[in-house]
């Protein structure tokens, strides 16, 4: 299994990093070990003064595809959820500074929240689907996947160009603004069309 991330497909977030908007997605990956293991505290590294939550829809890939043809991309998933990125922000501006890979600020262990998976089918319109993340009860990240630059069918045909896709892949498909840092005793709650699909504690 691997983790599939796209980053720079929300243009209110774009802005708020500062970044330029890319003439095609953005994509790196986390290994399997980024994800959080189920009921277990999120513990900010040693190695970080500022990692911030990115919250995220995400889609679970169901089979095997390569070269995959956009308008056929939605057989290859079933299920929707919704998880963070979590971001070493300070480790990854100086490696953004030094032109060096980004792994190291997005990949560490626990840095990949994996929420309940729902089917597709429990949505009408998966192209308009409100998701948020509240930070002790209060909204931090909200966002529309009908904001997204490159929707979930684009990016499952874009992402499988250059790797081959797996039953039991993930693909985070990038976050909203408002993106920030998070503290010992913080406590997250994410949700998908006023579902909670994840809550966890920060330590």
């Amino acid at each position: 299994m691997k983790i599939i991330c796209i980053g720079r497909n929300y243009v209110d977030h774009i802005t708020e990093l500062n970044n330029e908007k890319p003439n095609e997605p953005v994509v790196f990956i986390k290994p399997d070990s980024a994800v959080l293991p189920k009921e277990q505290d999120f513990y900010i590294p040693e190695f970080s003064q500022d990692v911030h939550h990115e919250v995220e829809v995400l889609v679970k890939i169901k089979k095997v595809g390569k070269h995959i043809d956009v308008n056929f991309a939605h057989n290859y998933y079933d299920e929707i959820g919704l998880g963070i990125d979590f971001t070493a922000r300070d480790l990854q501006s100086q490696l953004k500074e030094k032109g060096l890979p980004w792994e190291k600020a997005k990949g560490f262990d626990g840095a990949a929240v994996v929420g309940t998976w729902l089917p597709k089918s429990d949505f009408k319109d998966l192209n308009n689907l409100n998701f948020q993340l509240k930070r002790n009860n209060e909204v931090v990240q909200e966002g529309n996947t009908s904001h997204m630059i490159w929707k979930i069918d684009e990016l499952i045909s874009y992402v499988s160009r250059f790797f081959m896709l797996k039953k039991g892949d993930i693909i985070f498909t990038g976050t909203p603004a408002g993106v920030g840092k998070v503290n010992a005793d913080d406590y997250l709650v994410g949700s998908l069309e006023n579902t909670e699909l994840f809550s966890l504690n920060i330590k």
